[in-house]
């Protein structure tokens, strides 16, 4: 019998507020423990909570992005829970009347013959909620610590529908999802950070039964790829434990990724396992349809319409656009690259394959990258011309990341310009034949592979600096004469 895993995510995401949920404690990141602390996060006796305005209209901006129904009438709710990082006792969050109800969001991902499809993902909900603080165990003999910087962090918790039936549906919802809240600015969604966390749901089912099998959920997921395969690992495990005849339990496991295995944490609860109630310090309020309105003027070209517009007005390819556009930034600089003279498709294709690769080896974002796109689009304009050839431009990037230095000023300095001197290729190209007899004797035997090591040799009397296809024309030239 086949089963069909049954997927669905739970996505934290840090609301890019200077102020917390409730209070007016700051939110910035690294500092010391317990200085961003206050009675009101620290659930002290008679303090009480008041909603931050800018965290509501950051929520309402996200719900229009996914097409959430934005609620009319919305409260806040207590749910109760006994943990050391939690001071209160209980965490204020959304239960019956969120801000945000049922949306969906349109993903680009790969069906199991490798061809690229589309699919609806549904979105249960997008609640607020204040976050929980932080245990720390490590190096702490005979017990822990707790840093309460984090408690009343404002959150919004993105819950999808059960709609994910595989690890590569996931990455591409969460990837989708990552790029469309970079894109309207309501969080840096930095996961090394805590701003972005991912919780999975994944259960099993024979194929085409409707009911759902018994899930587990899943924690501890710090990257995306983390994610699809801490899915993958459970849905094995899971199909196994059906095949022999056990049941799966419904449980919280946490993934460990240095053995590759999820263990048990502790049983799942249920919501009532929370009584949830209204929360009685804040009323239920109402939002007026102009506030909501007001909000979705300020919404910008999504990534999918601006990947649409990529390829219709720079006629690049649908994939390269959808890379483009996963990450805000990078979107934004092939954009300015253009407008600085570029030609599209090169720009695209050194932003993806040269420059994100320089930095993804400094592990470095492009917002804080040395080149800037006029500065691309100048070395750009130095291979189109023919003044440098490719080999020498990748390497003229390199330096360029490393020093902010223009590729002009490069190529001056270091005086890499290409050798386009007719003669002095030819007798470059006289040199390498004389050298590499074995080599002209077999070009000129029909092996046309024997061309390139002539090439190479020639390349490497001039230092890589001779015109590329002056010397392919002088070559064939001379050993067919």
């Amino acid at each position: 019998m086949k089963y069909e895993p049954v997927i669905g995510l739970e996505v934290h995401v840090q609301l890019k507020t200077r102020s917390k949920l409730f209070c007016a404690c700051s939110t910035e990141f690294g500092a010391e423990g317990n200085r961003h602390t206050c009675p009101v996060c620290l659930g002290w006796p008679g303090s009480l909570p008041v909603v931050n305005e800018a965290a509501l209209a950051l929520a309402i901006r996200a719900g229009l992005a996914l097409n959430c129904k934005v609620a009319e009438r919305l409260k806040f709710d207590r749910k109760n829970y006994f943990y050391p990082d939690l001071p209160k006792a209980y965490q204020i969050s959304q239960y019956d009347m969120p801000v945000n109800g049922k949306g969906e969001l349109l993903i680009e991902t790969k069906a199991p013959d490798g061809a690229l499809v589309e699919k609806t993902i549904g979105i249960t909900r997008a609640h607020l909620e204040e976050d929980a603080g932080k245990l720390l165990h490590e190096g702490i003999p005979d017990g822990s610590l707790v840093d309460y910087n984090r408690g009343g962090i404002p959150l919004l918790e993105i819950v999808s529908e059960p709609d994910l039936r595989s690890p590569q549906e996931a990455y591409d919802y969460l990837t989708a999802l990552k790029a469309i809240l970079q894109c309207i600015e309501i969080s840096d969604c930095d996961m090394e950070k805590g701003s972005l966390r991912c919780d999975a749901n994944v259960s099993v089912r024979p194929e085409g039964q409707e009911k759902f099998g018994t899930k587990a959920e899943i924690k501890n997921l710090n990257s995306f790829k983390m994610v699809a395969k801490a899915i993958q690992y459970e849905i094995d495990r899971q199909t196994e434990l059906v095949e022999s005849g056990e049941k799966v339990v419904q449980e919280t496991r946490l993934w460990n990724d240095a053995k590759g295995v999820t263990f048990s944490m502790r049983s799942k609860e249920e919501a009532h396992d929370y009584r949830y109630f209204p929360e009685p310090d804040l009323v239920p309020f109402t939002l007026s349809k102009e506030t909501v309105a007001a909000i979705r003027k300020t919404l910008p070209e999504l990534p999918r319409e601006r990947a649409k517009r990529f390829v219709r007005d720079f006629g690049i390819s649908s994939y390269d656009a959808a890379v483009l556009v996963q990450e805000k930034g990078t979107a934004e600089f092939f954009e300015a690259c253009v407008s600085a003279g570029a030609g599209a498709k090169a720009a695209s294709k050194w932003v993806l394959n040269d420059l994100l690769a320089i930095l993804n080896e400094k592990n470095s974002a492009i917002g804080d990258c040395l080149v800037k796109p006029d500065a691309l689009a100048g070395l750009i304009r130095l291979t189109e011309s023919q003044t440098i050839n490719s080999t020498t431009a990748k390497a003229v990037l390199i330096d360029m990341a490393a020093t902010g230095k223009s590729a002009d000023a490069i190529v001056k300095e270091k005086g890499l310009a290409q050798v386009a001197d007719t003669g002095l290729i030819e007798r470059a190209v006289e040199k390498a034949m004389a050298a590499n007899p074995a080599s002209v004797a077999d070009f000129r035997a029909g092996k046309q592979k024997a061309l390139g090591a002539l090439v190479g040799a020639v390349m490497k009397e001039t230092q890589g600096k001779a015109n590329p296809k002056m010397v392919n024309e002088i070559l064939l030239k001379k050993l067919s004469s």
